[in-house]
């Protein structure tokens, strides 16, 4: 309203610097009275009028607005003539210009609304499509500036709703895939458990078979607690919700450690196991821990996979600001069809046709964490076995 005020004013003084000249300074000075008041009161209506509710249509709002202009002109010429600054000859004269002109104002007007009016009731009926479940629609709109804008911004806001709802649907096929993973490697033994404690109590089984049977529930309770405990840090390391102890590591003690800890389990099953660590120029940034977790895992895999008198292989070399690590096995490799899906959790690789049978946690594991350290890891191509990499920052 204050903005308004001052045009009215402003308007009074221009009139007013053109009649005085020509009709004298009395004349000038009740002309841009009359201006002054006149528009200021147009003014006011036309806020009162855009203020009220319910809101009006936009063009009978461009309606109002030339129908304020040529009202205030009219009745200051009127005015005028009255009071004998114009004769009223020059007033009807002025007058009849006036309304033709509104005619043609209200006309074009129109025109310049119907634009507006359209392409607002397309963005209406896009949006409403939005919510009726429509991802597909694309809003244009180019009769305003601000329209486009607006069109542009809305069809962005269907883009990140649509793909918001893709990493949704996503999320909930990997949390269905995960429930049915779980229930399926948690089924299997506690029913085997189940049997096999059934069979001791009842006595039905000798010694031998018993003594075989408190092995095997050995082995099932081993493999259930490392399910527990690998759900439990890829849940917490998905969350971020733990505590990382970052320093420099040296990587060649760390591997050597790793591998002579893994020495017995290769030997068991007849697979060498060996370090190529060249010469780093500075020790890794990493969480010793969780990086030894990481080599544990990828060291088990590769023998798990590789058949005996196969090898398993830690390299590690510098690759910039980075030291790029191998763990290489010659095993029967990785199929094509579980490369892509390699680090997911509960994916299991095929070993000549068989299914593995780890529980598919350890990959996803070693992504969270080298992910975590701000690294990544993949499927490196090899025409023997399988080459896992990671790169951790030095």
């Amino acid at each position: 309203m204050r903005r308004s005020a001052a045009i009215a004013l402003a308007s009074g003084g221009l009139v007013a610097a053109v009649v005085a000249p020509v009709y004298g300074a009395r004349a000038g000075f009740v002309t841009a009275g009359l201006v002054a008041v006149l528009s200021g009161a147009g003014l006011a209506v036309a806020h009162r009028f855009a203020g009220t509710r319910p809101q009006r249509p936009l063009q009978v709002r461009f309606d109002l607005v030339v129908g304020t202009a040529v009202g205030v002109i009219l009745v200051t010429v009127l005015a005028a003539a009255e009071l004998m600054f114009v004769s009223n000859h020059d007033a009807l004269l002025v007058s009849a210009i006036v309304l033709a002109a509104a005619v043609v104002a209200l006309r074009a007007a129109r025109v310049a609304s119907a634009g507006v009016v359209l392409e607002v009731g397309a963005i209406r009926d896009a949006l409403a499509a939005v919510g009726e479940g429509d991802r597909d629609g694309h809003v244009r709109a180019g009769a305003a500036a601000e329209l486009s804008e607006l069109a542009r911004a809305a069809t962005r806001m269907i883009e990140q709703l649509a793909e918001e709802e893709r990493r949704r649907d996503a999320a909930d096929a990997a949390r269905r895939n995960l429930v049915a993973s779980i229930s399926h490697d948690l089924r299997t033994p506690l029913a085997s458990l189940g049997l096999m404690l059934a069979a001791i109590k009842d006595g039905v089984v000798d010694d031998d078979t018993r003594d075989r049977y408190l092995s095997t529930m050995h082995t099932h309770l081993g493999a259930l607690g490392s399910l527990v405990d690998d759900l439990f840090e890829l849940s917490r390391l998905e969350a971020g919700d733990l505590e990382w102890s970052i320093q420099e590591v040296e990587l060649r003690e760390l591997v050597d450690e790793t591998v002579a800890a893994m020495r017995a389990e290769a030997e068991a099953k007849g697979v060498a196991i060996g370090a190529d660590i060249q010469p780093l120029p500075r020790p890794a940034r990493a969480d010793p821990e969780r990086l030894q977790r990481v080599l544990f895992n990828l060291i088990q895999n590769g023998i798990r996979h590789t058949p005996a008198d196969g090898s398993v292989t830690v390299r590690a070399e510098p690759a910039g600001d980075w030291v790029e690590i191998e763990v290489a096995d010659t095993g029967a490799g990785i199929s094509l069809e579980d490369r892509e899906r390699l680090f997911e959790p509960f994916v299991r690789g095929a070993t000549n046709g068989a299914r593995d049978t780890g529980a598919g946690l350890g990959l996803a594991l070693c992504r969270a964490i080298v992910e975590a350290h701000g690294g990544r890891i993949w499927l490196a191509d090899s025409q023997t076995g399988a080459r896992v990499r990671f790169v951790i920052p030095t």
